[in-house]
């Protein structure tokens, strides 16, 4: 309760001068960083530049133990911020002094600072805390997978909330050194480059580092027992992937898919452009899930997506998302087209690689496999909700948009495009409308129109329109007695393609 305290105001005046001025415009930091879709997702006043994570963690009870250190600078004045964390925290330091701090909602940790932060400062942040991640529930759900051998972390939009403390969203990236120590025969596997291990009484520390800008879900651990391959590119790049030691008779299709990772990053550098980060890789742990993720460096392959055997599309699509989702992430998760019809098109330009199926042939299979009354096309893949945030339309309609748009300015403006844009918005974010401006800037053609047509109306776009946009109708074949739709040739590659239409169909959550 706060007492009105009426004073003369000459004593008022009195008071001003003994109080500092900049104790009055302290205030909290928001608790979330303004996401359409979530808006608890993520913080506000600070932006964090770099997480240090200090881990131990027992697979037999799935106890996890951190210490984290984070590095920020301050945003605002500021009388307390808010950390998104779902574990246990027995203390908190702010530039080295003890802060108090209390919980809210389902993953809010708000810190006081003893005494308040000025704005643009740099600061650091210890939190030491513990927990069994698998027992922490938001919303009746859990990131963290157990194994029979460990546990992981892998999931989107969020995961971070299961093993560490942060600035849980995509808009406030960081770079990360994770260290993590384990039972001597258990590795733990996270992003970027293995500096370092050591054994010591029957432990083993692993110690990570990531060293460009990552996105708090794209953030990686998992911990098993692997098989672990390791080699460089011909860059000097290098390269780990893992398999879980028991993926019985997924093994050999897992590991015939994602030892082509350098194959298929060499190929994407000649799409893209330069491959952004410090290292490559894979792991595929022994989870019953059947979702793959684009963690930064080193995706995230369930060993259901290799069941009906080797699958290279799926790696095709989770090392796109390196570009496209990774080093250029969404502003907002409303933006989701920017990360997913780029590593769906991906996959059609790989076919038309492999002389399976051009682009044009799987968009016009796509455009004719569906009714103008399917609720497929109801979905806006430039802002499908987060009810549909990775719904298949985000992925085979978002691709569609892009063919509309190669159709529509040519191949040498279409790729000069596809490969400028990871450049343009480099460790950095963007928009869809970002994307229809860089586009338009680059072909000189007004494009608003042709997206609009694509992204946003619910409804399946008329056959004119489609055959103005280079796509086919469904032909007709004439009868005595009925006109009856004809679907073009199914493309060879659209069995394996489909095969991955569960990449982030991660039983779907709402935690924010």
């Amino acid at each position: 309760m706060h007492r009105r305290i009426i004073v003369p105001s000459a004593l008022a005046a009195a008071l001003l001068l003994v109080i500092p001025a900049s104790a009055a415009d302290h205030v909290p930091g928001a608790p979330g960083i303004g996401d359409s879709y979530y808006p608890t997702s993520g913080n506000g006043g600070y932006d964090v530049s770099h997480y240090d994570l200090r881990l131990t963690y027992q697979p037999a009870t799935d106890l996890l133990e951190g210490t984290a250190t984070i590095l920020a600078t301050t945003k605002q004045n500021l009388s307390r911020f808010n950390l998104d964390l779902g574990l246990k925290v027995s203390e908190v330091r702010v530039n080295g002094r003890l802060a108090r701090f209390t919980t809210s909602g389902a993953h809010e940790l708000e810190v006081t600072p003893a005494t308040p932060l000025e704005r643009n400062k740099a600061i650091s942040v210890v939190v030491r805390y513990a927990g069994k991640p698998s027992e922490v529930k938001i919303d009746g759900w859990t990131a963290w997978a157990r194994t029979p051998d460990g546990g992981v972390a892998a999931q989107e939009p969020d995961s971070a909330i299961w093993w560490f403390p942060s600035n849980d969203h995509p808009l406030d990236k960081a770079t990360f050194d994770v260290s993590v120590s384990v039972p001597d025969g258990h590795q733990a596997i996270s992003n970027g480059v293995l500096q370092s291990q050591s054994s010591r009484l029957g432990w083993t520390r692993f110690n990570w580092r990531s060293n460009k800008p990552q996105a708090t879900y794209l953030a990686t651990l998992a911990v098993g027992k692997f098989d672990i391959t390791t080699d460089r590119t011909a860059n000097g790049l290098p390269v780990l992937n893992a398999y879980s030691k028991d993926l019985g008779d997924n093994d050999g299709a897992a590991r015939a898919s994602v030892e082509r990772t350098t194959e298929v990053a060499e190929w994407l550098e000649g799409v893209f452009g330069p491959y952004p980060f410090n290292a490559l890789g894979g792991y595929v742990p022994n989870v019953t899930s059947g979702f793959a993720l684009e963690t930064q460096t080193r995706p995230f392959y369930s060993p259901r997506q290799f069941a009906h055997g080797a699958n290279v599309s799926v790696v095709v699509h989770e090392l796109a998302h390196q570009w496209y989702g990774d080093s250029v992430s969404v502003r907002d998760w409303k933006d989701i087209w920017v990360n997913e019809g780029f590593a769906r098109y991906s996959q059609w330009l790989w076919s038309e690689k492999e002389g399976e199926g051009t682009a044009q042939e799987l968009a016009d299979y796509v455009y004719a496999l569906r009714t103008a009354e399917d609720p497929f096309w109801t979905v806006k893949p430039g802002d499908p909700g987060p009810e549909n945030q990775f719904h298949i339309a985000v992925y085979d309609r978002g691709a569609l948009a892009l063919q509309a748009l190669r159709n529509e300015i040519g191949d040498e403006d279409f790729f000069a495009i596809l490969k400028g844009w990871p450049q343009e918005f480099a460790h950095g974010n963007a928009r869809v409308s970002d994307f229809v401006r860089y586009a338009e800037r680059v072909s000189g053609k007004p494009l608003a129109g042709l997206f609009d047509t694509w992204l946003y109306q619910p409804s399946k776009p008329s056959s004119p329109t489609a055959a103005a946009a280079g796509l086919s109708a469904p032909a007709a074949r004439s009868t005595a007695r009925a006109t009856t739709p004809v679907k073009p040739p199914q493309p060879r590659s659209w069995k394996k393609i489909a095969e991955t239409n569960t990449i982030h169909e991660t039983g779907e959550h709402h935690a924010h």
